[in-house]
């Protein structure tokens, strides 16, 4: 009761103080019967500062398509939204632009070494490894020269944890040196069919000679999807590494990513991902996601808090508007005609195919467009893994949704010598 007492007491004086002061200043008098204060700034709203970055209002590239769904507004400076099965580009915002990709450059570290290396095998921490990295705020497990590590573990801190200097141990461990695995990501980029992706190392720090784009991105993310070995570790949410032979107590490794099950941005249907952030790169964000049928990548860069609503609003647009369907004809073999004389000179006339196909097609449309809506046209393409493919394009309103690969058969099997 007495301090509520002092209070009101404390209160009075100090109202009537500040009034003496008030009407003791030159013109107060004058100023309080106007309304204004004389000597003081007119006081008037102040702006509200906009809330969005300045690539906010610009709209998506696919836009431009003829009945395709308006894309959302997104805070990133580029981004682009692929159906992983049909290679199917749903949305494209700035897509070509080179930008510093970041930690999600981990996607091709980890997916070279989930194709080259022994997932289970170990690895020993170099120096080299161990200590390459002077960035005081660097991704870490804090690894030691001399530590040992089981490959999963390995990978695991580097897709969860984003550790750098195992990024280095890797690639060491992979080509023998960081300079020749560096070389070995601008080689398998080049055979995703990248053109503006250079990589000067495998974590993703700053770098002027580092670089990609959303659309590569996306090439490399999808890619890697279809990696058995490196899906395990894009989609583990939580792992634990337990002492080593440097280090006495268990590492607990939780998934960046902020939009799997049980965090904070959790969204239903999210798979895995990479986060990635540097003050050069701003966010950057690959996201994996599945509803029904679809499967969909979404890759967002140089964008703000984590892009994480970005990368909503596209999944959101994608799963909302967009449908795929298969494409029956497309399962039809590729057959030649031949002369009655040829059967001579062929081992079976009656073989007639020249290509054939593994799978129905599908393609991605937007809901309501049937494939009878579809154009298509056929090319012979190169095949690194054997003879060339013929490769069917379906086309919407000018817009790629989909292709089909016909193999080929064994030539010198049919003929006779």
């Amino acid at each position: 009761m007495k301090r509520c007492h002092r209070n009101f007491i404390k209160k009075i004086l100090c109202g009537f103080t500040a009034a003496v002061m008030l009407f003791s200043l030159p013109g107060a008098a004058a100023a309080a019967e106007d309304g204004y204060y004389q000597d003081a700034p007119i006081v008037t709203a102040t702006p509200t500062p906009n809330p969005h970055t300045q690539y906010y209002e610009q709209a998506p590239d696919t836009d431009s398509i003829k009945e395709w769904p308006a894309g959302p507004k997104i805070e990133g400076e580029s981004a682009i939204l692929v159906d992983m099965t049909t290679g199917a580009v749903l949305y494209s915002k700035n897509a070509d632009k080179v930008q510093y990709p970041a930690s999600i450059t981990k996607i091709m570290t980890s997916l070279l070494a989930s194709e080259y290396l022994d997932m289970n095998g170990k690895l020993v921490m170099s120096e080299s490894a161990a200590y390459g990295i002077s960035v005081s705020d660097s991704s870490s497990i804090y690894a030691d020269t001399g530590e040992e590590f089981t490959m999963e573990q390995a990978m695991m801190a580097v897709m969860l944890q984003s550790a750098n200097e195992m990024t280095l141990a890797l690639a060491e461990n992979t080509s023998g040196s960081v300079k020749k695995f560096v070389e070995l990501m601008n080689l398998k980029a080049r055979q995703l069919g990248c053109t503006n992706t250079h990589f000067n190392n495998p974590h993703g720090l700053p770098d002027e000679l580092h670089y990609t784009t959303a659309g590569d991105m996306a090439k490399i993310a999808r890619a890697a999807w279809f990696n058995p070995t490196f899906r395990r570790y894009a989609t583990k949410s939580y792992y634990e590494i337990p002492p080593t032979n440097k280090f006495g107590e268990t590492r607990y490794l939780l998934n960046h990513h902020k939009m799997m099950e049980g965090q904070t941005y959790a969204y239903e249907g999210v798979l895995g991902g990479k986060t990635g952030y540097t003050e050069a790169a701003g966010n950057t964000l690959v996201t994996y996601a599945r509803r029904g049928n679809l499967y969909l990548v979404a890759v967002v860069m140089q964008s703000v808090n984590g892009a994480y609503s970005d990368t909503a609003a596209l999944l959101d647009y994608g799963f909302n508007n967009f449908t795929r369907s298969a494409v029956p004809s497309g399962t039809e073999d590729i057959s030649a005609s031949y002369l009655p004389a040829e059967k001579y000179i062929r081992r079976d006339y009656q073989d007639s195919v020249l290509f054939y196909s593994l799978r129905t097609p599908s393609v991605t449309l937007p809901n309501g467009i049937g494939v009878d809506r579809l154009s298509s046209s056929r090319a012979v393409k190169k095949n690194p893994a054997g003879l060339p493919l013929l490769e069917t394009t379906y086309v919407f309103n000018g817009h790629q949704v989909g292709t089909a690969r016909h193999y080929q058969k064994t030539l010198f099997s049919e003929l006779l010598f």
